[in-house]
């Protein structure tokens, strides 16, 4: 089976304007363009994206 994305994925999202350059940016991003590279900075992204699920996606998912 061949991976194909839902059409409408970035119809619901919140977007917030950039400066005044105009560009749209969504309302919550991971930021991890920087913490790419090697091994150790692979690890690091890892863990903050771990941690970033642990403080508020779950509490989403969950209802709380």
């Amino acid at each position: 089976m061949v991976y194909q994305a839902e059409p409408a994925r970035y119809q619901n999202m919140e977007y917030r304007r950039c400066g005044r350059s105009g560009l749209q940016l969504p309302a919550v991003s991971l930021g991890m363009w920087h913490n790419f590279g090697d091994s150790t900075l692979y690890d690091n992204a890892r863990s903050l994206v771990h941690r970033a699920f642990e403080s508020w996606y779950y509490p989403l998912r969950s209802g709380q």
